[in-house]
């Protein structure tokens, strides 16, 4: 398995496998209001997936994103940083490398869905290029009520 090549004196970005998912869970359980299963975590090693992931020295789990390809579209399934590491840009090197692996695979758009109130996210991804494509109302559980999901491409066939 070929690794990619960036590494910087804080982390390395590393191809994650499926014994990483209990360190993936980890981070997600504590990033998330509402995270992914260690079930759901685990189904995303198969062909269609790539889960990539930030090391630091002491070569444990800061953060990780989780990618599907089919044909020539990606989609970005997750991407979670551990809070106490967040702020260090590590989201924004992990969207690049999602970003620059698609470009790669010869992939048109790639796209996402985020919840409305993560403005965060939604600041980094309209900064990278994304724009909102659609809305999905009522998607995510929120407090015993529910909030839209907005969906965002980035468009690589320029």
């Amino acid at each position: 398995m070929q690794y990619p090549q960036y590494m910087t004196e804080h982390v390395q970005l590393v191809y994650l496998e499926p014994s990483d998912v209990s360190h993936m869970l980890s981070i997600e359980e504590r990033a998330h209001s509402h995270p992914m299963s260690a079930g759901n975590l685990a189904d995303c090693f198969g062909r269609l997936y790539r889960a990539f992931g930030l090391k630091n020295q002491e070569n444990q789990l800061v953060g990780f994103a989780i990618i599907q390809q089919i044909v020539d579209e990606v989609t970005l399934i997750d991407i979670c940083i551990d809070p106490a590491m967040q702020g260090k840009g590590y989201g924004r090197l992990l969207l690049n490398n999602v970003i620059a692996f698609a470009k790669d695979a010869e992939a048109v758009v790639v796209m996402l869905e985020v919840r409305e109130s993560n403005l965060a996210a939604r600041a980094l991804y309209r900064q990278c290029g994304f724009i909102e494509s659609g809305r999905r109302k009522g998607y995510y559980p929120c407090n015993g009520a529910a909030e839209d999901a907005l969906l965002m491409d980035l468009s690589l066939s320029c």
